[in-house]
């Protein structure tokens, strides 16, 4: 009796329904904002159970809008839950729920983008991080403008352990446009495979949970939504800097249609970029023919490596944009005179490998 009495604790008293609180403060879904509302209690149990058990858990909820999701995991047991949300109109309907739960919800008026989440728990809940993820998860339904741009936040902090992973291994379930979920979880040889694939599997177990209609969100999305659950990896698979391997793993499918090597090729200047092309692929012992799809995350971990080790020898070519070269290119020829750019040579034959 006394464990039921104890769950039963967990649970929120009797609240207006999500569809009542969106009518009592006249709140509606801004497209230019990416809302969606979900108001299904079963969808939102469903996204929340991905997570696995919260009980006596601290939760960061991104995004909460009217608080369909931010009462499935108030009901799953969450000790302490902060809510970041950057929409004003959505804080009378979450102090709301802060009533009802005493001592359990926090409300952060502010931009998830921006927010400090490494200030947001207390450091005693830090778990080192070859051991057991934090009792601390990230949930949120994600407005589709912004997905994007904070998973590849995130896992730029990942690889620093630094944001919300300054904890440990703090685990997230994210909801994306179903495109965007079938991308981070695509296998090698898919033709979802692509850069996100890649930055987010040599960091992460990355689990495509499930997939909600578009049709059970207000106002109905064009697309459907996918719901992916990350758990960062002790090791990562690649034991470079986050931004080499971004922009080698950028450069690669930039031409995800041709040949590896050809983006490849990209991450030198034009004076050398065949022969240092060449000495990458080489060093690396991929198959240059391999198109972008086609590579599994060790042949991407070797073209990182080789190519770290060529700008330990000229490190002016971690700083180069194919891009950039190109610009000043085309500014020279409208100017009518000639632009210079600086090239390191190649590495010559008798260099160490």
């Amino acid at each position: 009796m006394a464990t039921s009495g104890k769950l039963a604790s967990f649970r929120l008293p009797p609240l207006p329904t999500i569809g009542e609180v969106i009518k009592l403060f006249n709140l509606r879904a801004e497209k230019q904002l990416s809302q969606n509302f979900l108001l299904d209690m079963r969808l939102t149990d469903k996204i929340v159970r991905q997570a696995g058990s919260l009980r006596d858990a601290h939760v960061c909820e991104v995004g909460p809008g009217p608080g369909g999701l931010t009462r499935s995991i108030l009901n799953a047991g969450a000790a302490d839950l902060l809510v970041v949300e950057k929409d004003s109109r959505f804080i009378p309907g979450l102090k709301l729920l802060s009533e009802a739960a005493p001592g359990r919800v926090r409300i952060v008026h502010g931009d998830i983008l921006t927010y400090r989440m490494d200030r947001g728990f207390p450091s005693t809940i830090t778990k080192p991080w070859e051991e057991d993820p934090p009792n601390l998860h990230i949930i949120g339904n994600l407005p589709f403008s912004v997905s994007t741009p904070l998973i590849i936040k995130w896992l730029e902090n990942m690889a620093n352990r630094t944001g919300p992973f300054v904890y440990g291994r703090t685990r997230l379930t994210l909801t994306f446009q179903k495109e965007v979920a079938e991308r981070l979880t695509a296998s090698t040889g898919s033709k979802q495979r692509s850069r996100l694939s890649v930055m987010a599997q040599y960091l992460c177990t990355v689990r495509s949970c499930f997939t909600i209609p578009g049709r059970a969100f207000v106002p109905k999305p064009e697309v459907d939504v996918g719901i992916v659950h990350f758990t960062p990896l002790a090791q990562p698979q690649i034991q470079q800097p986050f931004k080499l391997v971004e922009k080698v793993v950028r450069n690669i499918f930039q031409f995800r249609r041709k040949h590896c090597r050809r983006g490849i090729e990209m991450l030198f200047p034009e004076a050398h970029r065949l022969e240092l092309g060449e000495v990458l692929m080489r060093e690396a012992d991929v198959d240059p023919t391999l198109r972008p799809t086609e590579l599994t995350i060790p042949h991407v971990r070797a073209i990182a490596n080789a190519y770290a080790h060529l700008c330990t020898q000229e490190p002016g070519l971690l700083t180069y944009e194919f891009r950039e070269e190109l610009r000043l290119k085309h500014l020279g020829r409208r100017m009518g005179t000639p632009t210079f750019i600086g090239t390191p040579p190649p590495p010559g034959p008798q260099q160490p490998r």
